[in-house]
């Protein structure tokens, strides 16, 4: 592609620069599809994650106030266990990784 070969063949060089323009442009049109695609999927994992992620914080919820109501244990009690529990897998930092039992 360029000038040497539009000097050397003329009108058939400059179609053949333009059939390489053509080939570059699908292929990028091809590569942006699958990233868009790729990038809509992870949107899509991503709020199914956020879906997830908001039941379960309504069942934790539910479950600590039925407990708390039945007298099970009282606010102080699960604040403590939520604070020793997230210090067992070595870092207090809200997140647990060890296991669940």
């Amino acid at each position: 592609m360029g000038w040497g070969r539009t000097l050397l063949l003329g009108d058939i060089g400059n179609r053949l620069d333009i059939a390489d323009c053509e080939k570059m442009l699908q292929e990028l049109r091809r590569e942006s599809a699958f990233k868009n695609r790729l990038n809509q999927s992870q949107d899509e994992r991503i709020a199914a994650l956020i879906k997830e992620n908001g039941e379960l914080t309504l069942y934790i919820a539910v479950l600590a106030r039925l407990l708390i109501s039945k007298d099970v244990f009282t606010v102080e009690e699960f604040q403590q266990f939520v604070e020793a529990i997230d210090s067992e897998d070595g870092k207090a930092d809200g997140q647990y990784e060890g296991d669940l039992v």
